[in-house]
């Protein structure tokens, strides 16, 4: 499995800013190995984040999104203390679930 996400949550004014920094090779199945095989496609799909159980960002990739992607977005309404889950599922079936703490 993937390392843990990398998540900061802050809120001001009624605005949480959340980034995430998300581990995976996102390899596109275009690119070759040493041998000249292609190296298999492998990428992040689907992300979703949630806050009190409300989806607050779901997004659908491809394999155009860079190695180890970076997120950022904001939403209102969350305040310190709340947590956010972010999950994401890649096109082989793998899943990573991981959350913050707004600050």
């Amino acid at each position: 499995m993937a390392d843990p996400m990398r998540i900061r949550a802050v809120s001001k004014d009624g605005v949480v800013n959340v980034k995430m920094l998300m581990s995976h090779e996102m390899e596109t199945g275009l690119r070759k190995d040493s041998s000249g095989k292609p190296v298999p496609a492998h990428f992040i799909q689907s992300v979703s984040v949630t806050w009190q159980g409300k989806v607050v960002l779901s997004a659908q990739w491809g394999p155009a999104v860079s190695k180890n992607p970076f997120l950022e977005f904001n939403f209102k309404g969350g305040k310190k203390g709340d947590k956010v889950e972010v999950t994401w599922t890649d096109n082989k079936g793998e899943k990573r679930t991981d959350e913050a703490t707004i600050n």
